[in-house]
């Protein structure tokens, strides 16, 4: 065992110290530019792994440029436009919306005044379609009693008149009976001569 650091175990590798890795994300080498083929191997690989994997600096580089594309080429452009959009929408709120909702108002109250009014006329007219009604009903309940009435009285008078004319059929028949009866005792008298 060598007061160096670094030890060979008995396969005839050498183990990698651990390698201190600085704030900044690159590993130093502390034995320095004279280190084993070992040490050189996990430098590179530490360089490797940090053009590979680590991308703050590129992600840093693309983020200013997107700022400066963004501020200076557009010259604050999207700003304009909100804050154009803020007092067009602050203008609408204090000054369009108040005059709509008066003028909303007036004109929902006019049409509110004239829809009650002619509900009311409706409702009046409804009634007086249902007074009207309920006079012809009763017109037709009396008219119709009055025709039953009339139709019985009819009924009863044909009735009166057919048992009049059965009676002078009746009548009738006898007096021509009693007529033939004579002419055939008066055809009878001659008929002997």
């Amino acid at each position: 065992m060598s007061s160096g650091g670094s030890e060979t175990p008995l396969g005839g590798e050498a183990a990698p110290t651990p390698a201190v890795v600085p704030v900044g994300g690159r590993k130093r080498d502390p034995q320095g530019p004279s280190s084993s083929p070992v040490h050189l191997i996990i430098k590179d690989l530490g360089e490797i792994h940090s053009r590979l994997l680590d991308h703050r600096p590129i992600i840093q580089g693309e983020t200013r440029f997107f700022v400066k594309e963004f501020e200076e080429k557009r010259g604050l452009r999207e700003v304009r436009v909100l804050e154009n959009l803020k007092n067009v929408i602050q203008e609408t709120n204090e000054q369009i919306l108040p005059k709509c909702r008066e003028t909303m108002h007036d004109h929902l109250s006019q049409a509110l005044q004239k829809l009650q009014a002619a509900t009311h006329l409706v409702h009046k007219l409804q009634q007086k379609e249902q007074e009207q009604r309920k006079l012809h009903n009763h017109h037709l309940l009396i008219s119709e009693k009055q025709r039953i009435t009339q139709w019985e009285d009819f009924m009863k008078e044909q009735h009166n008149k057919q048992a009049a004319v059965d009676e002078e059929h009746k009548k009738a028949t006898e007096r021509l009976k009693e007529q033939y009866a004579e002419m055939e005792k008066d055809l009878a008298k001659f008929s002997s001569f």
